[in-house]
Protein backbone atom coordinates (compact mmCIF):
# COMPACT_ATOMS: atom_id res chain seq x y z
CA UNK A 1 0.00 0.00 0.00
CA UNK A 2 1.56 3.54 -0.86
CA UNK A 3 1.37 5.95 1.94
CA UNK A 4 1.51 9.00 -1.05
CA UNK A 5 -1.71 10.12 -2.52
CA UNK A 6 -3.57 13.01 -3.38
CA UNK A 7 -4.77 13.62 0.32
CA UNK A 8 -1.20 13.12 1.99
CA UNK A 9 0.13 15.43 -0.74
CA UNK A 10 -2.10 17.99 -0.15
CA UNK A 11 -1.48 17.87 4.10
CA UNK A 12 2.06 17.32 3.61
CA UNK A 13 1.70 20.81 1.44
CA UNK A 14 0.01 22.50 3.85
CA UNK A 15 2.46 21.89 6.71
CA UNK A 16 -0.36 19.87 8.82
CA UNK A 17 1.02 17.79 11.81
CA UNK A 18 -0.67 13.55 10.88
CA UNK A 19 0.38 10.29 11.52
CA UNK A 20 -1.12 7.24 9.05
CA UNK A 21 -2.52 4.34 9.96
CA UNK A 22 -3.41 1.20 7.80
CA UNK A 23 -5.55 -1.76 8.18
CA UNK A 24 -7.01 -4.40 6.50
CA UNK A 25 -10.27 -2.93 4.37
CA UNK A 26 -12.97 -5.13 3.90
CA UNK A 27 -15.21 -4.39 1.28
CA UNK A 28 -18.12 -6.37 2.72
CA UNK A 29 -18.49 -5.11 5.83
CA UNK A 30 -21.75 -3.44 6.38
CA UNK A 31 -20.63 -0.21 7.81
CA UNK A 32 -16.81 0.86 6.58
CA UNK A 33 -15.99 3.30 9.48
CA UNK A 34 -17.03 0.63 12.05
CA UNK A 35 -14.95 -1.73 10.65
CA UNK A 36 -12.00 0.84 10.20
CA UNK A 37 -12.27 1.74 13.94
CA UNK A 38 -12.51 -1.73 15.02
CA UNK A 39 -9.28 -2.51 12.91
CA UNK A 40 -7.81 0.34 14.81
CA UNK A 41 -8.39 -0.37 17.67
CA UNK A 42 -10.67 3.28 17.72
CA UNK A 43 -13.43 4.40 19.26
CA UNK A 44 -16.34 4.98 16.30
CA UNK A 45 -16.53 8.52 17.56
CA UNK A 46 -12.68 9.08 16.67
CA UNK A 47 -12.86 7.07 13.24
CA UNK A 48 -14.47 9.93 10.79
CA UNK A 49 -16.36 9.16 7.45
CA UNK A 50 -16.26 11.25 4.85
CA UNK A 51 -19.33 11.09 2.54
CA UNK A 52 -20.33 12.80 -0.84
CA UNK A 53 -23.90 14.47 -1.18
CA UNK A 54 -25.98 16.50 -3.98
CA UNK A 55 -27.16 19.46 -2.33
CA UNK A 56 -29.84 20.94 -4.80
CA UNK A 57 -28.04 18.81 -7.48
CA UNK A 58 -24.46 20.32 -6.19
CA UNK A 59 -21.92 18.07 -4.29
CA UNK A 60 -20.85 18.67 -1.47
CA UNK A 61 -18.55 16.52 1.24
CA UNK A 62 -19.75 15.63 4.73
CA UNK A 63 -17.69 14.41 7.57
CA UNK A 64 -19.08 12.75 10.84
CA UNK A 65 -18.46 10.63 13.45
CA UNK A 66 -18.53 5.70 11.32
CA UNK A 67 -20.79 5.52 14.34
CA UNK A 68 -23.49 8.48 13.40
CA UNK A 69 -25.95 9.03 10.63
CA UNK A 70 -26.31 12.38 8.79
CA UNK A 71 -29.58 14.27 8.94
CA UNK A 72 -29.88 15.58 5.63
CA UNK A 73 -32.70 18.36 6.63
CA UNK A 74 -30.36 19.72 8.86
CA UNK A 75 -27.37 19.37 6.26
CA UNK A 76 -29.32 21.16 3.87
CA UNK A 77 -30.07 23.91 6.46
CA UNK A 78 -26.12 23.93 7.11
CA UNK A 79 -25.15 24.16 3.20
CA UNK A 80 -28.05 26.79 2.38
CA UNK A 81 -30.03 24.23 0.64
CA UNK A 82 -33.53 23.15 0.00
CA UNK A 83 -32.87 19.36 -0.26
CA UNK A 84 -29.64 17.12 -0.09
CA UNK A 85 -29.46 13.60 -1.12
CA UNK A 86 -26.57 10.97 -1.22
CA UNK A 87 -24.27 11.15 -4.52
CA UNK A 88 -24.32 7.80 -6.18
CA UNK A 89 -21.30 5.68 -5.89
CA UNK A 90 -20.22 6.27 -9.65
CA UNK A 91 -20.65 9.95 -8.90
CA UNK A 92 -19.04 10.49 -5.95
CA UNK A 93 -16.43 8.41 -7.14
CA UNK A 94 -15.65 11.03 -10.45
CA UNK A 95 -16.19 14.10 -8.23
CA UNK A 96 -13.50 13.01 -6.05
CA UNK A 97 -11.26 11.34 -7.95
CA UNK A 98 -11.14 8.26 -4.92
CA UNK A 99 -13.01 4.77 -4.74
CA UNK A 100 -15.54 4.50 -2.35
CA UNK A 101 -14.12 3.35 0.97
CA UNK A 102 -11.13 5.76 0.14
CA UNK A 103 -12.72 9.03 -0.01
CA UNK A 104 -10.68 11.28 1.90
CA UNK A 105 -11.41 15.21 2.22
CA UNK A 106 -8.15 16.27 0.85
CA UNK A 107 -6.90 16.29 -2.25
CA UNK A 108 -9.88 15.48 -4.00
CA UNK A 109 -10.16 16.83 -7.97
CA UNK A 110 -12.19 19.67 -6.95
CA UNK A 111 -12.90 21.40 -3.44
CA UNK A 112 -16.20 20.87 -2.74
CA UNK A 113 -18.17 23.04 0.25
CA UNK A 114 -17.78 20.69 3.45
CA UNK A 115 -19.62 20.74 7.01
CA UNK A 116 -18.29 18.96 9.37
CA UNK A 117 -20.29 17.63 12.33
CA UNK A 118 -19.79 19.73 15.58
CA UNK A 119 -19.21 16.76 18.02
CA UNK A 120 -16.42 15.56 15.46
CA UNK A 121 -14.86 18.91 14.88
CA UNK A 122 -14.58 19.11 19.09
CA UNK A 123 -12.15 15.84 18.97
CA UNK A 124 -9.03 16.61 19.82
CA UNK A 125 -7.33 13.68 17.61
CA UNK A 126 -9.16 11.95 14.73
CA UNK A 127 -9.07 9.60 11.93
CA UNK A 128 -10.07 10.65 8.32
CA UNK A 129 -9.10 8.52 5.43
CA UNK A 130 -6.18 9.03 3.89
CA UNK A 131 -6.83 9.01 0.10
CA UNK A 132 -6.90 4.87 -0.50
CA UNK A 133 -8.69 1.96 1.05
CA UNK A 134 -7.66 1.03 4.22
CA UNK A 135 -5.19 4.27 4.66
CA UNK A 136 -6.34 6.89 7.73
CA UNK A 137 -4.67 10.18 8.62
CA UNK A 138 -5.16 10.99 12.31
CA UNK A 139 -4.88 14.68 12.85
CA UNK A 140 -6.75 17.26 14.65
CA UNK A 141 -10.00 18.18 13.82
CA UNK A 142 -9.53 22.11 13.59
CA UNK A 143 -7.36 21.47 10.92
CA UNK A 144 -9.77 19.50 8.89
CA UNK A 145 -11.64 22.85 9.68
CA UNK A 146 -9.30 25.04 8.54
CA UNK A 147 -7.76 23.49 5.38
CA UNK A 148 -11.00 22.65 4.04
CA UNK A 149 -12.51 26.23 5.27
CA UNK A 150 -15.26 24.08 6.69
CA UNK A 151 -18.55 24.61 8.03
CA UNK A 152 -19.11 23.13 11.35
CA UNK A 153 -22.95 22.21 12.09
CA UNK A 154 -24.63 19.83 14.16
CA UNK A 155 -25.98 17.18 11.19
CA UNK A 156 -25.89 13.83 12.94
CA UNK A 157 -28.13 11.84 14.26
Amino acid sequence: MSRTTPATLALDRAGVSYSLATYDYDPSADRIGLAAAEALGASPGEVLKTLIVKADGKPACVILASDREVSMKKLAVALGAKACEMAPVAEAERITGYRVGGVSPFGQKKRLPTVIDAAAAALARAYVNGGQRGLQARLSPADLVRLLDATVAEIAV
